[in-house]
């Protein structure tokens, strides 16, 4: 712990040399810098413990006026896991959120990724230097998320990556978001550091329920014994931020009279019982459960443990 502190004021007295050569608010290289009490610095932000003094960017500043969500996890994921960060992303910035992570490889790189393909917008925060891209691997990522999101660092232009740096980011990550989703992780994942900043912060904490015997699910399985909220399917993190999807138009249009009727009982509930349905559209069991059949197949719901849900 002493060795910490101590390379942490060393890192502190070496941001701050590096700072006086960097004296103008806008860089000559591209780069800004926001101070705790500029107009722009995250409100969010503000209400955490070690508040950055302040804050290097690289991109478009709205982004950081939007209500931001973070998507975090291993940097080796299995399949399920890349699939789980990218739909995240996507879905999370198609409802109008700007999806925050910390641009590592795995599951950051792709909820990056996610929010990209939908045409919003993502935050990288980094754990050095804002003109360093580590890992290298991330270089095209990057410059597209300077295009058309945020990069943002404590640390100035030249501060090199340490195992120090990191964890000591990870509160940022999750200081910007209204809450952020564990998607993957081990024991030893840098993501439980952001979840457990995540609850001391006040913010509300998500993981991805995961196969047991996997190495990359003890992680976010354990945070669901300890009172994350599990994700059944992804759009229960979306009801839960208040956002109702409604399914594809094109979809809709295709739909026979009865199918339509229950997809918008379901879309105005959020979630339904086939019982429920039964008894509102007054129809027979029998009947119900085949619409709702031909429903899943085509992909428009979903059910589990007995309740029915938009799926698309």
């Amino acid at each position: 712990m002493i060795q910490k502190k101590r390379v942490e004021k060393k890192q502190e007295k070496e941001a701050e040399l590096l700072l006086e050569n960097n004296k103008k608010e806008q860089r000559g290289d591209g780069c800004g810098v926001i101070e705790a009490d500029d107009p722009y610095f995250p409100v969010l932000l503000k209400q955490i413990e070690n508040v950055p003094k302040r804050l290097y960017y690289r991109g478009t500043l709205s982004a950081l006026k939007e209500r931001c969500f973070a998507v975090v996890g291993t940097r080796k994921p299995t399949e399920y896991g890349r699939w789980a960060a990218y739909k995240l992303g996507k879905r999370l910035s198609e409802s109008g959120f700007t999806v925050v992570s910390g641009m590592a490889a795995g599951i950051d790189t792709l909820a990056h990724k996610g929010a990209l393909s939908a045409g919003g917008r993502t935050i990288a925060v980094l754990g050095c230097g804002i003109d360093i891209c580590f890992p290298a691997a991330n270089k095209l990522l990057m410059e597209e998320i300077e295009e058309k999101g945020l990069l943002l660092s404590e640390y100035p232009p030249g501060y090199p990556p340490s195992k120090f740096t990191f964890p000591k980011r990870n509160r940022i990550i999750s200081g910007l978001c209204e809450g952020i989703v564990v998607v993957e992780a081990g024991l030893a994942s840098g993501s439980l550091i952001t979840a457990e900043r995540a609850a001391e912060q006040g913010r509300s904490v998500y993981a991805l329920p995961g196969n047991i015997n996997s190495v990359m699910s003890i992680g976010a399985n354990k945070l669901i014994c300890d009172g994350a909220q599990p994700i059944a399917v992804i759009d229960d993190l979306l009801w839960d931020l208040g956002v109702r999807q409604n399914p594809d138009q094109q979809f809709y249009e295709m739909l026979s009279g009865n199918e339509k009727k229950i997809v918008a009982l379901i879309t105005e509930k959020g979630e339904v019982t086939s019982s429920f349905l039964c008894q509102t559209m007054k129809l027979p069991a029998l009947k119900v459960n085949e619409i709702l059949t031909v429903l899943e197949m085509k992909g428009i719901i979903c059910t589990y443990f007995g309740k029915i849900f938009i799926a698309k």
